[in-house]
């Protein structure tokens, strides 16, 4: 049975759930204000430490939907911050796709489910949204089911995307990776050279011009170590298995892999500042 507390106590609760879910959310109060159509000054007096009140009930109920936690959370009433829906619905779910890129359509459709959230991306190869036509022409000709035309214009469009978003995104991507794309080895033997150099001038374009909305680490794999993953804010976070995406929504799974993410980036050799310097240095070794 939950315990009977008073006005005012009920109102601290409401008030310091409020601030937790923007938090935890990454939302801002003025982006809370436009979502449930209320001025930001009503948002920063429900979140006054002086305020007794509680906002009427379609307020509540219209901030619990855009921070995707339950009224009674956000009332007290109950301890589980998860909406009705989301308890009732399965909390994991898997797809089936081609292979590991950000072009397949179901990546992409999640990842404008998640506009105004950071994106955080461990990819498979090389991060497939940097990728120059050369490159997805290389790695889609052994494909049938898709042609490279097709993941040419789909990778122009995330690009595009990435110039458009309010969303951050970070990748963390192994150090090994690029330095055997550089050298043609491993996955990239067959990459001519001119390739694999026209390939790193144009990731050093593109995260010029897109930093620090764009951003990426390198670690050691002997050191950390990580599957293909993509987390989507606070809402999703998918594992890539091969022939199919593993994705979970549950708040507890979600922040799990994001720890695990952020784990990679503290851990990493090669920060997001030294990035275009370490790309430079991967050119020259091309000439």
């Amino acid at each position: 049975m939950l315990d009977i507390i008073d006005k005012r106590a009920r109102a601290d609760l409401f008030r310091d759930r409020l601030i937790a879910a923007l938090t935890t959310s990454e939302i801002s109060r003025a982006a809370l204000a436009r979502s449930v159509g209320i001025d930001r000054s009503t948002v920063t007096q429900m979140l006054a430490p002086d305020d007794p009140r509680i906002p009427g009930g379609h307020v509540v109920a219209a901030c619990a939907q855009a921070l995707q936690v339950s009224s009674d959370w956000l009332l007290g009433l109950s301890d589980r911050p998860e909406q009705a829906g989301a308890l009732l619905a399965s909390s994991l779910s898997i797809s089936e796709t081609g292979r590991a890129t950000t072009l397949d359509d179901q990546i992409f459709e999640w990842q404008r489910e998640a506009e105004g959230y950071k994106i955080r991306h461990v990819p498979a190869t090389l991060p497939d949204m940097l990728k120059t036509d050369a490159m997805l022409r290389w790695e889609y000709a052994p494909l049938t089911h898709r042609r490279p035309a097709e993941a040419i214009d789909a990778a122009a469009e995330r690009l595009d995307w990435l110039s458009l978003t309010h969303s951050d995104y970070e990748m963390a991507c192994a150090v090994h990776e690029l330095e055997s794309f550089a050298r043609g080895e491993g996955y990239y033997t067959t990459v001519p050279k001119a390739v694999r150099a026209e390939q790193l001038d144009w990731m050093i374009e593109v995260y010029d011009r897109h930093y620090p909305g764009l951003r990426m680490v390198l670690y050691d794999a002997r050191v950390v170590f990580s599957s293909p993953i993509t987390v989507f804010g606070p809402q999703m976070a998918v594992i890539y298995m091969g022939r199919h995406y593993i994705a979970f929504r549950d708040r507890e799974r979600v922040q799990a892999i994001t720890r695990h993410f952020d784990w990679l980036v503290r851990e990493a050799q090669v920060g997001s500042r030294e990035i275009p310097a370490f790309l430079d240095g991967l050119r020259a070794k091309t000439d």
